[in-house]
């Protein structure tokens, strides 16, 4: 059961990511996933219950590339941080561009869209705690404000990227500079 549901989840991110918002429906998500018609209902009996679906699916995605590029260990200092930071954000612009313009997606809705602040919001602060504790473990004399900004400044650079791809794309050494000057 929970194979299908994630493969909805998905199917459901690849849509949102890929066609926007306006397309996602039931049907679209459905033929997304080449499951019968109506199995996305199932799952989600109403469009806020498959958002905040899609909101925890990204958001375990997303921590697990984390995990990955960190090797499962919260970086120790501003070398590893800045390392994984890049790796991240090459990721998000690259293998999980669809996956992360359905995040940015989302981001966009919800001013008009009240129930999709919950679980954003939710999102925004597990994001929120994981930097603190970056920024705490590299020595940073304010890890909250920190770890708010190198977020901030990691969605605006992957952001730009997928608006306005640039060829040879490579965040590494402003990175590194933003995370010296901040932590340092």
């Amino acid at each position: 059961m929970a194979g299908r549901r994630e493969q909805v989840l998905d199917a459901a991110i690849e849509v949102l990511g890929g066609e926007g918002s306006r397309r996602l429906t039931y049907q679209a998500v459905d033929g997304a996933a080449g499951v019968p018609t109506g199995t996305t209902s199932n799952y989600f009996r109403n469009r806020a219950a498959l958002i905040e679906g899609i909101v925890a699916h990204l958001q375990a995605l997303e921590r697990r590339d984390w995990e990955a590029f960190t090797a499962g260990v919260a970086p120790a200092d501003h070398g590893e941080l800045a390392a994984a930071l890049a790796a991240f954000v090459r990721h998000a612009v690259g293998p999980a561009r669809v996956r992360t313009a359905a995040r940015f997606a989302l981001f966009l809705e919800s001013p008009g869209r009240p129930e999709l602040r919950a679980p954003l919001g939710r999102g925004r602060q597990a994001v929120l705690e994981w930097s603190t504790e970056w920024a705490r473990r590299c020595g940073s004399a304010a890890p909250e404000r920190h770890g708010r900004l190198l977020l901030d400044y990691v969605d605006g650079v992957v952001l730009h990227q997928l608006a306005f791809p640039e060829g040879g794309f490579a965040p590494d050494e402003e990175i590194r500079e933003l995370v010296g000057r901040l932590l340092g």
